[in-house]
């Protein structure tokens, strides 16, 4: 049987919320530890000083969002926008000091023209399926001059640990619901030239696209199996697998990865992040 296909805003929202607290257990690991190198990367590029108000666009359980509102304090405010209803419950939860939450479309803000100092985007612009829309929205709400920085993962060939996963994942779960909007926005943001340029044709004054790689390091193959339903894909393909071929799906993918890994595991990636001035 075939993948599944749905327009990005009937699978991905969901999928997130679904999943939520496992995104974000994998997140702050790799935040605390600094290897989010695309994420930290927009941070040092906003560069948030006191006093501004800062957009964090598909902000997700407010990652970048609690550094901001550091930064910004004491008269500064954050906002951040997600769809995924479970994100924003998250980040609510959260109780940070001058930020707060909505869910909403970046495609669509409901925000007046130039009401931010600044913007950022943490690996969230690859599932707009109109890339253009997001662009011109970030755009819209931000006042001139000011910064927007977004980071989209591209990473280009796949690691061994990646393609043995995928072996087991394949041989217990049925296929990944696909995105049918998804291609135009995927192939922007993989091309860094075409990246500036689409920031260029939204209405920023100027654009540049730097490549950030970055290296992670997952304590055992334990680890990074119980955290993979954080991954949206893989959460997908779990929904709806019962108990024992969860397991079963578990125990064969960490037993895979012991006998090409043993210890830790490091993996790579590779980013793509966009910094433009309105």
């Amino acid at each position: 049987m075939g993948a599944r296909a749905l327009k990005s805003k009937d699978l991905f929202p969901a999928i997130f919320s679904r999943h939520a607290a496992a995104y974000q257990a994998r997140l702050d690991q790799i935040m605390a530890r600094g290897e989010a190198r695309g994420r930290e990367r927009v941070i040092e590029l906003v560069a948030a000083k006191p006093g501004m108000r800062v957009l964090d666009l598909a902000c997700g359980p407010a990652t970048l969002s609690r550094r901001f509102a550091t930064q910004v304090a004491p008269q500064g405010e954050v906002i951040g926008v997600d769809l995924a209803e479970g994100m924003i419950e998250l980040a609510r939860r959260a109780g940070i000091a001058n930020a707060r939450f909505e869910v909403m479309d970046i495609e669509g803000l409901a925000f007046a023209d130039a009401s931010f100092d600044a913007a950022a985007c943490g690996h969230g612009l690859q599932f707009a399926p109109h890339l253009d829309r997001a662009l011109r929205e970030a755009r819209r709400v931000l006042r001139d001059g000011s910064a927007f920085a977004a980071s989209v993962p591209v990473t280009p060939v796949k690691e061994s640990v990646w393609a043995l996963l995928d072996s087991v994942t394949d041989r217990w779960l049925p296929p990944a619901p696909r995105a049918l909007d998804q291609d135009r926005t995927r192939a922007t943001a993989a091309d860094a030239v075409a990246l500036r340029a689409a920031a260029l044709d939204a209405g920023f004054a100027s654009a540049r696209v730097e490549v950030v790689d970055e290296r992670v390091v997952w304590e055992s193959a334990e680890q990074l199996v119980s955290l993979c339903a954080s991954w949206w894909d893989c959460a997908a393909r779990l929904d709806g697998v019962d108990g024992d071929k969860r397991r079963g799906f578990i125990e064969d993918a960490t037993a895979t990865l012991q006998r090409g890994h043993s210890g830790a595991i490091e993996t790579t990636g590779r980013n793509h992040v966009l910094f433009a001035s309105a």
